[in-house]
């Protein structure tokens, strides 16, 4: 190989870096423009299968009607179960508030007796302003959820058009190459959203069950939390574990109970969040649960909550396009299980 080749090879490849850079910073710049459209554009692909299984039996107008009223019904609860879930734990803090200013003397002794002081005692206002203060991020994201509604409303009726448009623009072999990947795309997608709520209604279940077997009040509100949070892997997965905890040290005083609680729901959320899911993920989209793990960070790094939601199945978009070129078939080889 002679001189110039290489420096022209290493160019390229400092090229590469560089545009994959720029990528990345207008990701993260264009969040409030690219995200919506990213997300929708998986919600459509969840979707269409519906649309064309209802067009079999009645007009189109009426299939895509059917199919949006079936995505707002689907909104709707999610709005409800958020409202629901934390309209009920701010109540149950305000009636259980003796019982947490106990806990947290009981902790301030504890630490303080073994040297590592607590100053201050437990505010109920700057409590309280913070649970709302959540409660509105959680309200803003409905709102957004919303917005991304409105999108894939808009963007349904534009499947066949755009199907149409690609085949028009390609001849032969690459019209066939083009419509097998999309149609591979979107058959991940359903299959990880599938597997997903999957995963996220034995979750629930289970950690409502665990929640009354033990006692602990608002059984209804752990599970629709953890069922909440189960998609968004790992992190939501932890996240889910400390309110049950907290709520179970303020209700029942003592350490044995809170202790029961803390692991058992470490135990479901292990078994079934972090071995069962990663594995029906991996199956599923052939990306192995190292590639799964990485892809959540990376995109939660680039979008936040939205980015962890959407990782695995942009993941495997990337991975089956990948798989389609030459120089970039490494990529999917080394993502894929």
């Amino acid at each position: 190989m002679t001189q110039s080749q290489v420096q022209g090879r290493y160019h390229n490849r400092m090229l590469t870096i560089i545009a994959a850079i720029m990528l990345i910073a207008a990701l993260r710049s264009a969040f409030a423009v690219i995200m919506p459209i990213a997300f929708a554009a998986i919600i459509v692909a969840a979707l269409w299968p519906l649309k064309r299984l209802l067009g079999r039996y009645m007009p189109s107008w009426l299939a895509y009607t059917l199919t949006l009223l079936s995505l707002v019904g689907i909104l709707a609860a999610f709005a409800a179960a958020v409202y629901l879930s934390i309209g009920q734990v701010i109540g149950a803090m305000s009636s259980q508030w003796a019982g947490l200013e106990k806990a947290y003397t009981r902790l301030a002794s504890w630490a303080a007796n073994r040297g590592v002081p607590i100053a201050g005692t437990i505010n109920r206002q700057r409590i309280m302003a913070l649970l709302q203060m959540l409660a509105s991020g959680a309200y803003a994201f409905v709102t957004y959820v919303g917005f991304i509604g409105i999108v894939v409303m808009l963007g349904l009726p534009e499947v066949p058009r755009l199907r149409r448009r690609l085949y028009e623009m390609f001849d032969g072999g690459a019209r066939r190459d083009m419509l097998d990947v999309g149609e591979e795309i979107s058959s991940q997608v359903r299959r990880y959203l599938g597997t997903t709520l999957a995963t996220s209604i034995l979750t629930g279940v289970a950690s409502a069950l665990w929640s009354w077997m033990t006692g602990l009040e608002l059984a209804l509100v752990w599970g629709i939390l953890n069922f909440l949070l189960n998609f968004v892997p790992v992190i939501g997965n932890i996240v889910g574990i400390v309110p049950p905890v907290l709520f179970a040290l303020i209700q029942f005083g003592g350490w044995q109970m809170p202790a029961l609680v803390f692991v058992g729901f470490v135990v479901l959320q292990m078994t079934i969040s972090n071995v069962v899911y990663p594995l029906l993920q991996g199956k599923q989209l052939s990306l192995s649960p190292l590639a799964i793990i990485v892809a959540m960070t990376f995109w939660s790094w680039v979008w936040g909550i939205a980015g962890a939601l959407i990782a695995v199945p942009l993941t495997a978009a990337i991975v089956i396009i990948c798989g389609q070129f030459d120089r970039s078939r490494w990529i999917a080889k080394l993502l894929s299980s």
